[in-house]
């Protein structure tokens, strides 16, 4: 299957490392322009200039703090009055682990507006034109842990499924439209992101962070941790014509690891 997004812009949210960065790459080698998205310029500039060509000319960064949600609508509202964007990967970090007995009120707060309110925002603002277009992919990276909760992401479990379930409901409301929303319950990835959540786990339970790994990829039937591009081979497909009746699903992308149907 050769997939071809030539003259598309695609946003990729938190796009300097791990799956947003193996996405952003995927996307650029299909003949998509990309927009990456992230909070710090010097990883932003070096990211851009590595993108595949043909298109490398074109390749934009957008430099933005996801936990100020103030100052992320301000920027957000400022490309959008002047660019568009055709496929829309929304990507952030996670926020920190611990149990929901340690959360407080604010903690969830904090995780509403980096989780969903920045997602929900910048959706809304790229939509006019997808609907003007009548044309238009929006992908939400959440996580497995909507369908099987982990004890230690009490803030991340509680909010990306809003984000699933907002997805679930955007995508019967915009299909009319040819816009197409799906979302990816993403599993156990090789990324810096996993490496800090296995040494808060180790600390937590006073045991080797390499123990924490070898049972974490013990508990995967395919036994590894996923790599970042095999993420990234599933966004590409989603954002192309061949996945124009996929919508409103959600995707795992997880070696098997959820238990569940």
């Amino acid at each position: 299957m050769i997939i071809d997004l030539k003259d598309k812009t695609a946003w990729v949210g938190g796009g300097t490392s791990g799956l947003g960065q193996a996405i952003a790459h995927r996307l650029a080698e299909s003949g998509a322009t990309v927009i990456v998205v992230s909070r710090t310029a010097e990883k932003l500039k070096k990211t851009v200039a590595a993108l595949p060509a043909p298109h490398r000319q074109q390749h934009q960064y957008l430099e933005v703090d996801f936990a100020d949600f103030e100052s992320f609508k301000n920027t957000v509202t400022a490309f959008f009055a002047n660019n568009a964007v055709d496929i829309m990967v929304n990507n952030t970090s996670g926020p920190p682990a611990g149990n929901v007995l340690s959360q407080t009120a604010d903690d969830y707060q904090h995780a509403f507006n980096l989780l969903f309110q920045t997602v929900q925002f910048s959706t809304g603002k790229a939509l006019s034109h997808m609907q003007e277009l009548q044309y238009g992919r929006i992908i939400n990276l959440t996580s497995r842990t909507v369908k099987e909760p982990a004890d230690n992401l009490a803030l991340s479990n509680a909010i990306r499924a809003a984000v699933t379930t907002w997805g679930k409901t955007l995508a019967n409301a915009v299909a009319k439209d040819n816009i197409t929303v799906n979302n990816i319950l993403t599993g156990n990835f090789d990324t810096e992101r996993l490496r800090v959540l296995f040494e808060a786990t180790a600390k937590n339970r006073q045991i080797p962070a390499g123990q924490v790994y070898e049972q974490a990829k013990a508990a995967i039937p395919m036994q590894r941790l996923g790599r970042p591009e095999e993420l990234a081979n599933i966004v590409v497909f989603l954002a192309s014509e061949q996945a124009s009746y996929i919508t409103g699903t959600s995707i795992a992308v997880d070696g098997g690891l959820i238990k569940s149907l």
